[in-house]
This record gives C-alpha cells, structure tokens and sequence, in this order.
C-alpha cells in the first residue's frame, strides 16, 4: 500500500474513532469557567477545555525537514501576526464595539472540529447583532487537510468561502482534486481561476498568517478559539461560550486589542 493510500485510511479512521468519542465527550467537558492570564500576548487569558484532533493526528513526527526559505517565512509570518494580533484574528469581520469576534481555528477532517463548527454557526446565527466569526484554517492532518484548506481559501476569492467551507465540514470524502472539481462545478464556481488561486501568494500567506497565530497562542491541535480575549484549546460546550461571550461584553474585549 502506498503512503497516500495509507494516510487516507489512517485519517479515515481517526475521524471514525473521534465521532464515536463524541458521543460520550460532552459530557466531560468542564463546565466551570476558570481563566489564567497569558504573560504572550499580553493581556489574553487561557480556558484549557475538552476535546481536540492531536489525541489521534497519525502525522506526528513525520513531517519532512524544512528549507531555509520555508523556515523564514513562518518566522516572518510570525512577526506579521505578532505585531498586531486583533488585526490578524479578526480583520476580515465587520465588528461593532457592542459585539464579540470570536476566531474559529479548524481542520475540515477533525472530528471535534465539525460539531463545534456547526454549533458556532448556529449561535452566530441566533445572536447576528453580539457576535461574529472569522474563520481560520490550520490544516494538521495532512495532504487532504491541506488540499481543502486551500481549495475554501481560494474559493473566497469568489465569495464562495461559506458554502466550501459547508461542504467540506460535512462530506465524508477525503479532498482530491477530482473532489474539488465536482464540488467548483457544483457550487458554481470557477474551477480554473479556483486552482490558479489555490496556489496563489495571498492564500499562501492567509495561510501562514494563520498557523503564525496558531504558534503565537500555543495551540496544539484543533479546534481551538479565541473569543475577544479569552484563548480556548479544544471543543467547549455552548454554556461556557456564551459564558465567555457575556464577559467578554461586559469586560470589553476591545480595550485589550486597541493597545496589541
């Protein structure tokens, strides 16, 4: 068996076992909010919570060694996020200072991430006027993860992000290019502009930028958040969302990224 065919078997599998784990896991989420403050970045505080894909990722320590020039643009992408963090993380959104961005960290074949993708999306859809979500991409579990982070960037360029990012968060298929072909043809997007972008410097760096925030917060797997100001690692249950979404109202999150 060749290592392609093996890596989509050993992914399979892995979301296999994480749905069967999601149905005893919600119940041994913590439900009481306890924050310890960060000392980087300054001024976010940590909730350590429940359940995320590196308890199964089957790629550890295999990753090939990096060039000098690759090793350069994560440190660049590095300092371009550390310099102003709430731009990173939440820049595309649109927020009033009454509202709460929340950014969302997923990998489409993380198991946790496809249950607390959608819950999001249900509670952004309920509270259109509190909160809002950029969604960032930080593909961990290998080629397939890859390939389809950068098909739902490349995709944005069209003002097709949400409907790939829907349907890459509930097929159960692993992401290739004939998959993606279907999928363009589908949608109603253009394939050929859809793969030249794919490869493009600005869905690189969307890229880079995101897995730099990632290293910035010392997230070790996904799905991970950070809600205003409060840095979450793994599924949370609803209640202690909107716990965190409450105070991070009251407390006003953006005092914090006016000065980060």
């Amino acid at each position: 068996m060749d290592i392609r065919k093996r890596s989509t078997l050993i992914t399979l599998g892995a979301i296999a076992l994480g749905y069967g784990a999601l149905r005893t896991a919600p119940s041994l989420l913590p439900e009481k909010l306890e924050l310890e403050q960060l000392e980087h970045p300054a001024g976010f505080r940590k909730f350590i919570a429940g359940e995320s894909s590196r308890s199964f990722d089957p790629f550890v320590g295999l990753d090939t060694p990096e060039s000098n020039a690759d090793t350069a643009r994560k440190e660049a992408a590095f300092v371009r996020v550390s310099n102003n963090i709430c731009d990173a993380l939440y820049g595309e959104l649109n927020v009033s200072s009454a509202m709460v961005p929340m950014a969302s960290f997923s990998d489409y074949y993380c198991p946790y991430c496809r249950v607390q993708t959608k819950r999001l999306a249900e509670i952004t859809n309920a509270m259109p006027n509190q909160v809002a979500v950029a969604w960032h991409e930080l593909p961990l579990l290998g080629d397939s993860s890859n390939l389809a982070a950068k098909a739902a960037l490349a995709a944005k360029r069209q003002g097709a992000y949400v409907s790939f990012h829907e349907r890459l968060m509930t097929t159960p298929f692993q992401a290739s290019p004939e998959y993606l072909s279907r999928l363009a043809g589908d949608l109603g997007v253009d394939e050929n502009r859809l793969i030249m972008d794919m490869e493009s410097a600005e869905v690189v760096q969307e890229l880079e930028n995101s897995s730099a925030l990632a290293r910035v917060f010392a997230f070790v797997g996904t799905p991970a958040l950070v809600i205003g100001r409060t840095v979450v690692q793994g599924q949370i249950s609803d209640k202690l969302i909107h716990e965190i979404i409450d105070l991070e109202g009251s407390e006003g999150w953006n005092t914090i990224c006016a000065t980060t």
